[in-house]
């Protein structure tokens, strides 16, 4: 099948100083990936859909190489997170299908990532905004890590592209205090504790 058509491609990196209250020990980092690419299914229903998660494999595995090189190195990345904004003409399932591509590509770069990679999707206008979840990476219930990063570009998705999304961060929100698991604390069996 034939690679995804790439309009554009979009990464940031946010370094957070200070939420208020005594001064961290160090800058919590988040980056976000974004491509938009066209959507082979808009504008029409099609049965099958599922082979096109294999094309966007190499895509999901160069945005997450990216963030991580972002954030200085896989041993840096302690959160992630995925999502996928559909143009007008697109419908929710065909974000679904960066499940698989967005979540392996992370969790095949990043040792110890056990945790399912949590997600959103949704259909948007042009300029359309998404919070996407972010969770740890080896245990979902490491609450200090519960975040969400708001993404999106002014020109995108147009109503026949998709913007696929990456997030990643370097540790919990700053001042984190709301009890639950520890990461210290995370035993590693299950991606859940």
């Amino acid at each position: 099948m034939p690679d995804p058509i790439v309009r554009k491609t979009a990464f940031s990196v946010e370094e957070i100083f200070h939420e208020g209250g005594p001064a961290p020990g160090h800058a919590l980092k988040r980056a976000a990936g974004i491509a938009v690419i066209e959507n082979p299914f808009a504008g029409r229903y099609e049965p099958d859909i599922q082979w096109f998660m294999d094309d966007l494999k190499p895509l999901g595995l160069s945005m997450a190489q990216r963030l991580v090189d972002l954030l200085g190195g896989a041993a840096q990345v302690e959160g992630y997170g995925k999502g996928a904004l559909v143009g007008e003409a697109g419908e929710l399932e065909h974000g679904a299908l960066w499940h698989v591509p967005g979540g392996y590509a992370m969790r095949e770069l990043l040792d110890n990532s056990n945790a399912i990679v949590p997600s959103t999707k949704k259909v948007v206008g042009v300029g359309g905004r998404l919070d996407v979840p972010i969770t740890h990476i080896n245990a979902s219930y490491v609450r200090s890590h519960f975040d969400a990063m708001e993404v999106g570009l002014n020109d995108a998705p147009k109503a026949g592209e998709m913007a696929l999304v990456l997030v990643m961060t370097t540790g919990p929100r700053i001042h984190a205090r709301v009890g639950g698991l520890a990461a210290g604390d995370i035993e590693g069996k299950d991606g859940l504790r």
